[in-house]
């Protein structure tokens, strides 16, 4: 799937340029997250953003990577350039991910049968939280 659409991309020449550029950025992501301490390349979600005149743009997902990250930013610029990165500075936001918002699924409902057995043991229970609680179900209309 991956080499069909990279096929694609490379043989469109309007295209090819949009290639060249995500390429770029997975080379780049890949280069920061070796340089990057481990233990904030891998519990945070670090995504490179982008490098423009020298200046690596990259986002974070907590204001406390980012603070980290931008206390080491010196550091982490010239092991880009080591790594044959033309990073001369490293520029750091935070981006605060959130997931999509999912329908709420509809509730289930109970059925005729259901609501009649959930009644009957309740009645065969004694008094408690328990009995309360099944008979508040039996009786719902969801």
């Amino acid at each position: 799937m991956v080499q069909h659409l990279k096929t694609l991309l490379n043989s469109n020449q309007e295209l090819r340029p949009l290639l060249a550029k995500a390429q770029a950025l997975s080379a780049l992501q890949r280069h920061f997250i070796s340089v990057a301490p481990p233990q904030l390349a891998q519990s945070s979600q670090i995504q490179v953003l982008g490098l423009h005149l020298g200046t690596l743009s990259i986002a974070v997902a907590n204001a406390s990577v980012a603070a980290k990250l931008r206390q080491l930013a010196p550091e982490l610029a010239i092991m880009m350039q080591g790594k044959g990165c033309e990073v001369s500075g490293i520029r750091v936001k935070v981006q605060v991910s959130f997931d999509r918002l999912q329908p709420k699924p509809a509730p289930h409902r109970l059925s005729k049968t259901a609501q009649q057995a959930l009644n009957d043991f309740s009645q065969s229970l004694n008094e408690s939280p328990l009995k309360l609680a099944l008979e508040k179900m039996a009786k719902s209309k969801n």
